[in-house]
């Protein structure tokens, strides 16, 4: 399958998690690919595995506007143009609001939500002249609450409504916005989580497909959603939870 032949991708968070899962996706399917993220060294392992010619390597933090503007020039110049951004970086955090710092707070505000304004700012004019796609990540936690993850729910959840406020301002212009929302996911972000074999259990109870989710297959959804299949699709926030929405997160009887 080859619905990204002659397209490029800007990837968030591209060196690892889901991020990478995407870029892998995307090169599958003919796509060019910038990859953007943070660590560098953890970058530049990854995309030495993949075709030089279809790799753009771009290192930097997303919570600052000139990262996304340094990006987007990058993949404009080096292919010519931008066809999706898949807005995927962000950071974890724990804690319920007397337990979460304001600087804490304002570091996950700062990467989580900023960081995807500077990024599709950045990114839309280059997509209005292709009629391009955004792809964000966001999270069943953006759907709903849980306990102790106040900032990340907050951050999440700002992240399922920019998606329908950009989708209704970007239609105009032919560019669809949507979003992903994993659930439990195998990324570096739940290695510590995975140690609990008790967490993980109840996650397996409440999960009919069974969990933690593979980021492989959120990587589909990402495609699946950038891609002219999804044509008539924008605005949409897309759980991708194993089933854990439709048990409304209880445990089977």
């Amino acid at each position: 399958m080859t619905r990204f032949k002659d397209k490029t991708v800007l990837i968030t968070g591209a060196a690892s998690g889901m991020g990478l899962s995407a870029t892998r996706r995307f090169l599958d399917e003919g796509a060019r690919v910038t990859m953007l993220d943070i660590d560098a060294d953890a970058l530049k392992q990854v995309a030495s595995k993949f075709p030089q010619d279809c790799v753009l390597v771009q290192v930097g933090d997303t919570a600052h506007q000139e990262t996304a503007t340094n990006a987007v020039k990058a993949t404009v110049e080096r292919f010519g143009g931008l066809d999706v951004l898949i807005n995927n970086a962000g950071i974890g955090s724990e804690g319920d609001i007397m337990q979460t710092s304001e600087a804490d707070f304002d570091r996950v505000m700062a990467v989580n939500v900023s960081g995807y304004f500077h990024m599709a700012k950045a990114a839309m004019p280059e997509l209005v002249k292709t009629r391009g796609a955004i792809v964000m990540t966001s999270s069943v936690s953006g759907l709903g609450g849980d306990w102790e993850m106040f900032a990340y729910n907050t951050s999440k959840g700002a992240v399922s409504n920019m998606v329908r406020a950009m989708a209704l301002d970007a239609a105009k212009d032919g560019v669809r916005v949507n979003a992903v929302n994993p659930s439990f996911t195998r990324t570096g972000l739940t290695e510590d989580m995975l140690k609990d074999a008790e967490l993980v259990a109840k996650f397996k109870e409440r999960m009919p497909l069974g969990a933690p989710e593979d980021p492989d297959g959120v990587a589909a959804a990402m495609a699946f959603l950038a891609s002219d299949d999804a044509r008539l699709i924008t605005g949409v926030n897309l759980p991708v939870d194993a089933g854990l929405g439709a048990s409304n997160g209880q445990p089977p009887q």
